[in-house]
C-alpha cells in the first residue's frame, strides 16, 4: 500500500512538473501577456472603472508603463464606444404572471489601437459579453449585488480579452522569423 502511495505522489509530481516547465497556465489565471510597446495611453477618463482596471493589469506585466497622454505614448488604446453607456440590463424571461424571471445584462467596448504615428495596428475591435440573471422581488437587495458583481465579472473578462488582444498586435519593430527553406530536388 505505501509502494502505490509513493508511485501516486511521484507520478502527480512528474505531472505538475512537467506542465509547468511547458509553460501552461490554466486560463483565466490573470495571465501575463508581453505587451509589444514601451509606453501607452488609455483613452478613457481617468475615473472610469475599465481604465483604472485595464491601466493595473498593464502595469503589472512590467514591461509597458501607462502615459498621461497620447502623444508621449508608443501605443495608444482609442475607445469608440463609450463601455459606461453600453451597459444594458434587458428582460430575457417573464413567469406567468408577466413579472421579470430572468434579465440578460450586456456590457461591450469598440476599441483600436495605433501607434506614435496614429497608424492603426489593431483595428476596430468590438468585444460584447453578456451574462443572465435570475430576478425575486422577494430578494431585492440580494439581487443588486449579485448585478454590480456579474457586471464587475464582465470588466474583468474584458480587460483580459483586451489585453490578449493588443498582446498580439505585430509591430514594425519586431522582425519575424524567415520562410522555413525548401529542399532543392
Amino acid at each position: 500500500m505505501a509502494t502505490s502511495s509513493k508511485f501516486m505522489c511521484a507520478a502527480v509530481l512528474a505531472a505538475t512538473l512537467t506542465l509547468s516547465g511547458c509553460g501552461f497556465h490554466l486560463r483565466g489565471d490573470g495571465g501575463h501577456y508581453t505587451l509589444p510597446f514601451p509606453t501607452m495611453y488609455v483613452g478613457l477618463p481617468e475615473s472610469s472603472p475599465l481604465a483604472i482596471d485595464l491601466k493595473r493589469n498593464i502595469r503589472a506585466n512590467g514591461g509597458t508603463t501607462v502615459v498621461g497622454s497620447a502623444r508621449d505614448a508608443d501605443g495608444v488604446i482609442e475607445v469608440l464606444s463609450n463601455p459606461e453607456k453600453t451597459k444594458t440590463k434587458t428582460i430575457l424571461a417573464l413567469d406567468n404572471n408577466g413579472r421579470v424571471r430572468q434579465y440578460l445584462l450586456s456590457y461591450s467596448i469598440v476599441f483600436r489601437v495605433l501607434d506614435k504615428q496614429g497608424k492603426e495596428l489593431l483595428g476596430p475591435t468590438n468585444i460584447a459579453l453578456s451574462r443572465p440573471i435570475d430576478f425575486s422581488d422577494s430578494q431585492l437587495l440580494a439581487k443588486e449585488q449579485e448585478e454590480a458583481l456579474l457586471y464587475k465579472d464582465m470588466q474583468t473578462d474584458l480587460v483580459q480579452q483586451m489585453m490578449r488582444r493588443i498582446a498580439a498586435i505585430k509591430t514594425a519593430g519586431v522582425s519575424l522569423p524567415p520562410p522555413p527553406a525548401v529542399p532543392a530536388q
